[in-house]
């Protein structure tokens, strides 16, 4: 029942080779040279040259096999098939009704039962149903064996096409950690950090915790350590301190190491600033342990990136204002013996000599445009990094969505995914309208959210804009619906692509459609007369 779908249908169909092909991991672009079974042939007629294609049949036919249209292939996905019929099927049905129930107990006042947290997708069914008052994971045992061989697969990637578009391995980088895709993954972020470093956790055997960690020797990691600075989320700060005091020890560790400054940029940094810290005063200790902070996040007690107000109500004039407004939110330092003190200076110094901007999304149930922290996030990151630093570094959204395969995309290349193929999606927009004032505060928020990442990373090309413009706004059917379903989304709406255009956000090629933007936001009775 554990075993993917995909994989049972490549092995039935004698695909898989002796390991040779894995529809999960293989290369979409490498040639197919292996067997053509009718029953792929018959899910597609477009040319079957590439693993890209076979993989795209083995998803369709597992899709069919899921809604009942199209029988098992052979006894492994004939396994997987009951397995998901007799259990995962009548869970997830189940959810429903459990969260209708659960919601009317708790407004009653009535007890809860609990249930465990977690993604289903990461091989955890029995968080389903829903509708349960879940606990949390064990936070001792995270990073997981899984995530860190997630972690270690996505580092490597990376660096690989960090190599390849810019020439150069990162020395330093900013990553920004998430305590509720910390819960769902098992500690991916964390795990991917370490592994950058070239760091591996120690487990123990019995109970699974973390109990340390080991230093990868230079001569088997076989390249240059990465100094990695995260950006916790307030939630990650408050449930997660083991996870912090790990990652703060291996940056000790690693800062006390006799390694090549070229291969050691950590130990290089820590030696370099500690030394500035004792001209300026500090006491040997206190100089060593600002030298090594890498962890930060908002002060005690407070949540978030504080770049919501300024989009919201336009107290911006360049992106100067962003990153002044991260620093504020973000310049308390966390670690061993260090719970949140305030060292906006250290903070400045790291993000000053950071070569990326990471940020990882574990699932495709929502995207970029769905939700204002992936901008104030990355966006503010982007932003103070560019201020201190006068360079544009890029910006990384790691699709940890299929666990055997993590793919590495810039911002832009993740945006370009999201406008083409849900924002400006006929199908998607049909879906949205069904829903009404829902519906149309969605599209809203689309807009404001791709609008806010144009502010703060410049990594929204003219054409994203002019995509939505075109499926919400010059569309008749779609403007139409706006306007009757909810007129001040509506109305925000037009004001935000006017405030990119005024804004220098976007220029768009047609006069014609600055022109109907000015007389759309014109009111009623000025239309009319």
């Amino acid at each position: 029942m554990n075993a993917a779908l995909p994989r049972a249908i490549a092995s039935d169909l004698g695909l898989a080779g002796d390991g040779v092909f894995d529809p999960l991991t293989a290369e979409r672009g490498a040639p197919w040279d292996g067997g053509r079974p009718d029953v792929l042939g018959a899910q597609s007629d477009d040319p079957w040259r590439s693993a890209g294609d076979t993989v795209e049949r083995i998803d369709r036919l597992a899709g069919a096999m899921v809604a009942g249209e199209a029988v098992p292939t052979g006894p492994a996905s004939a396994m997987v098939i009951d397995g998901a019929l007799s259990g995962i099927r009548e869970r997830l049905q189940a959810c429903g009704p459990r969260e209708s129930e659960a919601l009317l107990r708790g407004l009653s006042g009535r007890f809860i039962p609990p249930g465990a947290s977690g993604a289903p997708t990461r091989g955890r069914p029995e968080v389903l149903p829903t509708g349960r008052n879940f606990f949390s994971i064990d936070s001792r045992a995270l990073p997981t064996p899984v995530a860190w061989r997630l972690g270690w697969a996505s580092a490597e990637a990376l660096l690989d096409r960090h190599l390849m578009d810019h020439g150069n391995w990162p020395r330093a980088v900013v990553l920004s950690a998430w305590g509720t895709s910390n819960m769902r993954t098992g500690g991916d972020d964390i795990a991917q950090a370490l592994a950058l470093m070239g760091v591996r956790p120690s487990w123990d055997a019995s109970s699974r915790r973390v109990t340390g960690f080991e230093i990868i020797p230079l001569a088997v990691l076989d390249r240059p350590r990465v100094d990695v600075c995260l950006r916790c989320s307030g939630f990650f700060r408050d449930a997660f301190p083991a996870q912090m005091t790990l990652f703060d020890r291996a940056v000790r560790a690693l800062a006390a190491l006799d390694e090549p400054e070229e291969m050691n940029p950590i130990a290089a940094a820590a030696k370099r600033e500690a030394e500035a810290g004792r001209r300026r005063g500090l006491d040997e200790d206190a100089a060593a342990r600002q030298s090594t902070l890498r962890i930060f996040s908002a002060k005690p007690g407070a949540y978030g990136a504080g770049l919501q107000a300024l989009i919201d109500e336009k107290l911006w004039q360049d992106r100067s204002d962003f990153a002044e407004a991260f620093l504020v939110w973000s310049g308390h330092a966390y670690g061993e013996n260090a719970e949140g003190i305030e060292a906006r200076g250290a903070l400045e110094t790291r993000l000053a000599a950071s070569d990326a901007v990471l940020h990882n999304q574990d699932n495709r149930e929502h995207d970029i445009l769905d939700s204002d922290d992936y901008y104030q996030f990355a966006g503010g990151l982007s932003a103070a990094v560019a201020h201190l630093s006068g360079r544009d570094v890029p910006v990384y959204h790691n699709d940890h969505s299929l666990a055997e395969r993590p793919v590495i995309r810039t911002l832009g290349e993740e945006i370009g995914r999201v406008v083409r193929g849900r924002a400006s999606n006929p199908k998607w927009i049909d879906g949205a309208m069904r829903h009404g004032y829902k519906g149309a505060f969605e599209m809203a928020a689309t807009v404001d959210y791709l609008f806010a990442f144009s502010a703060t990373t410049r990594q929204v090309a003219e054409h994203h804009f002019a995509a939505l413009f075109e499926a919400y706004i010059e569309d008749d059917r779609v403007r139409e619906f706006l306007e009757e379903s909810n007129d001040a989304a509506y109305r925000d709406m037009l004001d935000r692509f006017a405030e990119a255009i005024e804004r220098g956000l976007w220029t768009p090629r047609r006069n014609s459609v600055q022109a109907g933007l000015e007389r759309l936001r014109a009111s009623p009775e000025e239309t009319q007369t």
